[in-house]
C-alpha cells in the first residue's frame, strides 16, 4: 500500500523551499559583500614601526592606529572597510569598491598637523587643542567652503587672541598645515597654491569661544578631506607598505561575470550527469545540492563573509565535492539492490554502510581547509573559508537531507518494485536465495589484475618522478611576485594589444621590462612584472595613464622580499602540517601502513602538478598553493574509499596466511570501488574544467593545477597507495607468518585480559 502522506510531505518541502528561495535569494545575493577582486579596490599590508626611539608597538598602539586608519577611510565613502591587525606589528587594510584608489592610498598614510602661529611664526596652538572629531566641512557667510573646528579650551583661545591683538598692526593669526615628507602629490591636490598656508585672518577683537572657522581656497571635496584628516589625528606610528594589490573595477567585474558563468555551466553538468547515471536518486541529489548552494550563500551573508574570486571558485568546487556523499551512498544502495534486497532494506543498509566512508572523506578535506585558513593570505583565506563552509553544509544536506527526501519515497513503497529507478538493470540482480554478498558482486573490472604489474607501475611512477625533478632543476618555476617580490601589472584593453604596444606604453612611464605576457581570449589583457617595488607616485601615474589610454584602471600588486619569504615559508609549513595531519587521521581511522601509503600517494599527486607548471611556464602564485593543498585534501578521498572497502574485505577473513590473500583483498577492493572513484573525481573535474574553460583568466592556473592533481590523484590511489600497502603487508606476513584481520583484532580486544 502506498503511503501518500510521505509523498505529499516531499512535495510540500519542495514548494516551501522553492518559495523561500525565490523570495529571499535576491536580498541575500544583494547583501553579500564582494571582495576587491570582484568590484575593484585595493589592499595594503603595513609594517608598523615606532615613530619615536622609546616607543613600543603594543596591542593598544596597533588598535589606536587601526582606529585612526578607519576614521580616514570614512571620507572615501567605502561602506565596508576591512582593517585587521595581523601578528605583532602589522595592519592589513582592504578597501573594496573605492573609486579613487590613488586618493585613498594617500589619505591612509598622510600626516596632517595643524598649527596656529603669530606673525613671527611663534606657535600659539596646534592640533592637540582640537576636540576629537570636532572638525567638519561648513560654509562661510559668503557661501564658500570652509572647515569648522571645535576647540577644547575657549579660555586658551581667548588668551591667544589677546596676545595677537598686542602685535598690531601685525595682528594676524596664521593657520598652517604641515604634511609628512613625501606626500607632495596629496599636498598639491588639496592645497593648490601653497602647500602649507591655509589662511591668515586678522584678529580685531578678543574671542572667547570654542569654535573657529578656516576659510581658504577650498572646494567642498577638499574641505571634507581636510576635516577627515584632522579628525583622524596624527598616526601614532610609522607605516611601511610591504605588500599591496589593487584591482581595476572593470577587471573585477569581468572576472566575476566569467566565473559565475563557469559555475552555472559546471553545476548544470553535475546535475545532468547525476540524473542520467543514478536516475531518481540523482534527481534527489540535484535537489539537495540546490539546498546546499542556497544555505552556503545564506551563511556567507549571515557571517558577513567577503566573497572573493577564490571564494566563488570554492563554492563551485564545493558542489563537485558535495556530490561525493551522494555517489558513495547511492553506489552502496545499488549494491544492496543487486544482491536481492528490497528497495527499503537496500536503502537502509546502503546508508548505514556508507556513513563512515563519507565522514572520513569530509574530515580529510576539512583538515586541509583549516590549514589553508591558518596559513593563507587574505585571498587564500577567502578560498579556505568557502571550502570549510561548503564541507560542513554539504555534510548536512547531502547526508541527512538527501536521506530524508529519498527515504520519503522509499518508505512510501512507491519505489517498491522499481530497481530501474536506481539505475539497476534486472540482469544485474540476484535473489536472496543465491546467498550473494555485496562483496561478492561481479564488476566490469574483474578481468583486470591491478596488483600483478605493481612493480612496473612503481618503476614508471619513479621514472616520472625523476623526470619531474629533472625538469624542475633545468627549467625551474615561473614564480610570481608572491614568492620572488616585485611588482605585477595587469591591464585590460578595449582592443587587442601586442607585447610591443604594451612595452611602449610602459616606457612612457619610465618602466622597462621584458617580462610581458599577453593573454585573454581576445588577446586584450597585458601582464608585466618588475623586480623592483613601485612607489606610490609611480603607481598613481601608472593608473592614471592606463585609465586614460585603455579606459580602465590596471591591477597593480607589489610584494616586498620580506613578505615573499614568509609566503614561501608558510606554504611549506601548510603542506607539512597537512601531511602529518593526514597520517595521524588515517592511522586513527585505519592503520599506520594505510596512513603512510596514502600520504605518499597524495604527495606524489601534489608534486606532479609542479613539473607541469615548470614545463608550461605558467605563473606560480599564492593561489597555486591553495590548489596544492586542495589536492592534498581531496586526492586522499579515493584512497579512503578504497581502503574502507579493503578493511571490509579483510574483515571477512579471520586471518591472512598467504601473499595471494593480500593480493585478492586489494584487487577485489579496487574493482568494487573503481566505478564510484571515477564518478566522484569526474564530478569535481566537471566543475574544475568549467572554471578552466569559462572562468576568469585569473584563476585559470588554479583550475589547471586542480585538474592535473585530481587525475594523478586517482592514479596514485590505485597504483601507489594500494600497492605500497601490499608490499608493507607482504613484509609483515614474511616476518610474522600470519596477519590478524580487523575482525580478529576486534574479537580479541573484546576478551578480558589476564
Amino acid at each position: 500500500m502506498v503511503k501518500r502522506s510521505r509523498i505529499i510531505a516531499f512535495f510540500i518541502f519542495i514548494v516551501v523551499f522553492a518559495g523561500v528561495m525565490g523570495i529571499t535569494s535576491k536580498n541575500i545575493l544583494g547583501n553579500i559583500k564582494l571582495g576587491l577582486d570582484l568590484q575593484g579596490g585595493f589592499e595594503i599590508l603595513y609594517d608598523v614601526s615606532p615613530a619615536e626611539k622609546d616607543q613600543k608597538i603594543t596591542e593598544k598602539v596597533l588598535a589606536n592606529t587601526a582606529e585612526a586608519l578607519d576614521k580616514r577611510v570614512n571620507v572615501l565613502g567605502v561602506s565596508e572597510p576591512n582593517i585587521q591587525i595581523e601578528g605583532e606589528n602589522r595592519i592589513r587594510v582592504q578597501l573594496a569598491g573605492v573609486t579613487d584608489q590613488n586618493k585613498a592610498r594617500e589619505i591612509l598614510s598622510t600626516e596632517a598637523n595643524l598649527s596656529f602661529r603669530d606673525a613671527n611664526d611663534r606657535l600659539m596652538m596646534d592640533g592637540t587643542d582640537l576636540v576629537e572629531g570636532g572638525a567638519s566641512q561648513t560654509f562661510d557667510q559668503n557661501g564658500k567652503p570652509s572647515v569648522s573646528l571645535k576647540l577644547k579650551d575657549s579660555d586658551k583661545f581667548r588668551k591667544v587672541t589677546e596676545e595677537i591683538l598686542k602685535m598690531a598692526p601685525n595682528n594676524v593669526l596664521v593657520i598652517w598645515l604641515d604634511f609628512e615628507e613625501g606626500k607632495d602629490s596629496f599636498k598639491e591636490e588639496v592645497l593648490k597654491e601653497n602647500p602649507k598656508f591655509l589662511s591668515a585672518p586678522s584678529v580685531n577683537e578678543v574671542f572667547n569661544q570654542d569654535e573657529v572657522s578656516i576659510v581658504g581656497t577650498f572646494t567642498v571635496e577638499e574641505a571634507k578631506e581636510l576635516s577627515a584628516l584632522l579628525n583622524s589625528g596624527a598616526l601614532p606610528v610609522k607605516l611601511d607598505e610591504i605588500y599591496s594589490t589593487s584591482v581595476g573595477a572593470k577587471l573585477g567585474e569581468q572576472a566575476m561575470d566569467e566565473t559565475v558563468l563557469a559555475g552555472i555551466i559546471g553545476i548544470l553538468a553535475v546535475f545532468l550527469y547525476m540524473i542520467a547515471y543514478y536516475r531518481f536518486p540523482g534527481f534527489i541529489a540535484t535537489l539537495t545540492l540546490t539546498v546546499y548552494i542556497y544555505i552556503t550563500v545564506l551563511i556567507f551573508d549571515l557571517m558577513d563573509v567577503v566573497l572573493t574570486l577564490p571564494g566563488i571558485a570554492a563554492l563551485i568546487l564545493g558542489v563537485g565535492m558535495a556530490v561525493d556523499a551522494n555517489i558513495i551512498t547511492y553506489e552502496r544502495i545499488r549494491e544492496e539492490i543487486k544482491v536481492g534486497k528490497s528497495i527499503k532494506s537496500a536503502f537502509h543498509a546502503g546508508n548505514d554502510n556508507s556513513f563512515s566512508t563519507v565522514t572520513d572523506a569530509n574530515l580529510t578535506m576539512l583538515l586541509a581547509g583549516v590549514v589553508l585558513f591558518v596559513y593563507g593570505t587574505s585571498s587564500v583565506k577567502g578560498f579556505a573559508t568557502g571550502i570549510i563552509i561548503s564541507i560542513l553544509v554539504s555534510f548536512i544536506t547531502n547526508v541527512y537531507l538527501s536521506r530524508w527526501l529519498l527515504g520519503l519515497w522509499v518508505n512510501s513503497n512507491w519505489l517498491k518494485n522499481k530497481p530501474s529507478w536506481f539505475g539497476v538493470k534486472k540482469s544485474e540482480m540476484y535473489s536472496l536465495s543465491d546467498n550473494i554478498d555485496t562483496l561478492d558482486l561481479p564488476t566490469k573490472f574483474d578481468s583486470v589484475d591491478f596488483v600483478k604489474y605493481r612493480r612496473r607501475f612503481f618503476i614508471g611512477s619513479a621514472a616520472f618522478l625523476a623526470a619531474g625533478i629533472a625538469v624542475l632543476l633545468v627549467l625551474g618555476l615561473n614564480l610570481g611576485i608572491d614568492f620572488t617580490s616585485g611588482t605585477r601589472i595587469e591591464v585590460l584593453s578595449k582592443e587587442k594589444i601586442t607585447k610591443e604596444e604594451f612595452k611602449t606604453e610602459l616606457k612612457q612611464l619610465n618602466l622597462e621590462t621584458d617580462d610581458i605576457v599577453i593573454s585573454g581570449e581576445e588577446k586584450n589583457i597585458g601582464v608585466a612584472r618588475f623586480k623592483g617595488i613601485l612607489s606610490k607616485q609611480e603607481i598613481s601615474e601608472l593608473k592614471t595613464h592606463f585609465k586614460d589610454e585603455f579606459g580602465s584602471e590596471p591591477n597593480v600588486s607589489s610584494v616586498t622580499p620580506t613578505v615573499g619569504k614568509e609566503l614561501a615559508k608558510n606554504a611549506l609549513i601548510a603542506l607539512v602540517l597537512s601531511s602529518i595531519g593526514m597520517i595521524i587521521f588515517v592511522t586513527f581511522r585505519f592503520e599506520l601502513p594505510m596512513a603512510v601509503s596514502a600520504v605518499i600517494a597524495l604527495l606524489y599527486a601534489t608534486f606532479f602538478v609542479i613539473p607541469v607548471f615548470s614545463i608550461t611556464r605558467m605563473e606560480v602564485d599564492i593561489t597555486f598553493i591553495a590548489a596544492l593543498l586542495t589536492i592534498v585534501g581531496y586526492s586522499i578521498n579515493d584512497t579512503i574509499v578504497t581502503f574502507d572497502r579493503m578493511r571490509e574485505n579483510m574483515m571477512k577473513r579471520r586471518k591472512i596466511k598467504s601473499y595471494q590473500e593480500i593480493v585478492d583483498v586489494v584487487n577485489t577492493s579496487i574493482r568494487q570501488t573503481l566505478g564510484r572513484s571515477i564518478n566522484t573525481v569526474l564530478m569535481v573535474t566537471l566543475t574544475v574544467i568549467a572554471l578552466l574553460i569559462f572562468g576568469s583568466e585569473t584563476i585559470r592556473p588554479f583550475s589547471i593545477a586542480l585538474t592535473v592533481g585530481l587525475v594523478v590523484g586517482t592514479y596514485s590511489s590505485i597504483y601507489i597507495a594500494a600497492q605500497l600497502w601490499v608490499e608493507w603487508k607482504h613484509k609483515e606476513l614474511k616476518k610474522k607468518g600470519v596477519l590478524i584481520t580487523y575482525k580478529e583484532k576486534r574479537k580479541n580486544s573484546d576478551q578480558p585480559q589476564v
